[in-house]
């Protein structure tokens, strides 16, 4: 396996409006799609369209929603071995609002009610045969039981979302540590003030690997040494921007598993994630290894 992806799946409901309607007003939708979600099985459907060998370990409810969410998986080359169904439990659905014209998304999530992914031998087993790991927000609190397994050149990478309990952990525990810009700001992280490479610095000290922070259209920020780097985003027709985050991740971990330097490893990402806002959900405009690199 190239990627060992770790994290959650849930349906999307996407409508698509011309606005957003404000309260206690409706509006007619453009169209409506329904798409597998959730940041861990939209990433590895990354990793496959990108041509990588990537395996999804997770949980699904055994509901209509959870078959769906395997059958995109495996539609899209996902091994789904360590995907398991849990009796008696529902797959979380998040309702997605997308402006047409800008592709900006309005998202309502239903937190999940499935039971956490449990440590044991055949995860660490996998673990250690896989090169890469790539790590969602829902699995944090496994930062312990990862580095126990040892770091290596880009082998753990994290997608932080938004800060968490087991966060200090995670951030010593991961080869790239990648968060959102929008982490930055976060009370609990104590950087709040100072100008942009000021606090990228703050943050670079505390990890213990490397840090690349994606910024929307800015692309993604990381450093070479103590030098701060920007690969910018490119233009692209913007559909949709749901899921962009979650590619963006998976392409990295797919060109760090291949020890590529970190500048193109970015920028792999950059374009991949990109490339993803032109259709609809975090799967509908993906593009394959060719696509994405002709674009980095």
């Amino acid at each position: 396996m190239d990627v060992l992806v770790i994290g959650r799946n849930c349906l999307d409901h996407i409508a698509v409006a011309e606005r957003l309607p404000a309260e206690n007003t409706k509006a007619p939708m453009v169209s409506h799609h329904m798409e597998g979600g959730g940041q861990g099985g939209s990433s590895a459907c990354a990793i496959a369209r990108l041509g990588g060998k990537v395996s999804l370990v997770g949980k699904v409810g055994d509901d209509s929603a959870g078959e769906f969410c395997r059958r995109r998986l495996e539609s899209f080359g996902v091994d789904c071995e360590l995907l398991e169904t849990v009796a008696g439990r529902a797959t979380a659905i998040a309702h997605i609002w997308v402006t047409a014209g800008n592709g900006n998304r309005t998202i309502l999530y239903a937190p999940s009610d499935l039971p956490p992914i449990e440590e044991s031998t055949k995860l660490a087993e996998m673990c250690r045969r896989t090169t890469a790991i790539l790590l969602d927000p829902e699995v944090t609190y496994l930062a312990p039981f990862l580095a126990g397994l040892g770091r290596g050149r880009g082998r753990l990478i994290y997608d932080a979302e938004r800060w968490r309990p087991g966060m200090d952990a995670m951030m010593a525990a991961a080869d790239l540590f990648v968060p959102t810009a929008e982490f930055l700001d976060d009370p609990e992280l104590g950087i709040t003030k100072g100008s942009w490479p000021e606090r990228l610095n703050a943050l670079r000290r505390r990890v213990g690997g490397r840090l690349v922070v994606t910024r929307g259209e800015e692309g993604a920020y990381y450093f070479e040494g103590r030098a701060l780097m920007q690969i910018s985003a490119p233009e692209v027709a913007v559909a949709d921007t749901t899921g962009a985050g979650d590619v963006f991740h998976g392409a990295l971990a797919l060109a760090m598993s291949r020890q590529a330097p970190m500048i193109e490893a970015v920028k792999l990402a950059v374009a991949a994630a990109s490339l993803s806002c032109r259709g609809y959900g975090g799967r509908g405009g993906l593009a394959d290894g060719d696509g994405a690199r002709a674009l980095a």
